[in-house]
């Protein structure tokens, strides 16, 4: 009976480990620097993204975690309206927020970013932010910058978001690819997949 209680606990944890994988996504970049994104990894280039993520996530970040749906529910109504005002997809917003700061306001980076969307210093000097940590703040500052870098790389949401976690000029530097930087090579799918679901939700 306690082999049998034994394995009923071991069978209970591992299914929904196991569900989570056979759900996962898979991402390599190639030697032309484009992003491949799959959930059937038939190449052996393909990394889970959790694997491809390694351990460098920013300071407070999500990192590889699912974001509790409550620490989102506070920052809905600012995300929305900045959405609607600049016209970008709230969903896009979410999806940053969530790998970026894991919707940690007062999170702070190595490099000294900080707030939801994790502004560099000269990025919040750049679009007038007054307050880093002020959530309205930082969401319009952070939305105004992905807008630009979207127009930048016309509307190539891979290269938007290359570039809003390596820099615009890695991106340039690298001809207009994303940088075969650790961090942003799993930053990108990282969002997309946020992105893809909240796009489902939303």
């Amino acid at each position: 009976m306690h082999l049998f209680r034994v394995a009923l606990a071991l069978l209970v944890l591992c299914c929904p480990m196991a569900c989570l994988a056979q759900a996962g996504v898979y991402a390599f970049v190639d030697d032309q620097g484009v992003l491949h994104l799959s959930n059937v990894p038939d190449n052996e280039r393909y990394q889970s993204l959790e694997r491809a993520a390694g351990v460098e996530v920013r300071d407070g970040g999500a990192g590889n975690r699912v974001v509790d749906p409550g620490r989102r529910r506070p920052y809905g109504g600012v995300v929305a309206q900045v959405a609607g005002q600049l016209g970008i997809e709230a969903a896009l917003l979410h999806a940053v927020i969530s790998v970026e700061s894991g919707y940690n306001a007062r999170a702070v980076s190595r490099r000294g970013a900080a707030g939801l969307m994790q502004l560099m210093p000269e990025t919040a000097r750049r679009f007038g932010v007054a307050d880093v940590f002020d959530p309205a703040d930082n969401v319009r500052a952070g939305a105004q910058y992905l807008s630009y870098l979207l127009k930048l790389f016309d509307n190539d949401l891979q290269l938007a978001l290359a570039a809003y976690n390596a820099g615009e000029a890695a991106v340039m530097k690298y001809g207009k690819r994303i940088p075969p930087y650790r961090e942003t090579v799993a930053y990108v799918p990282k969002v997309v997949d946020f992105y893809q679901k909240f796009k489902l939700s939303m």
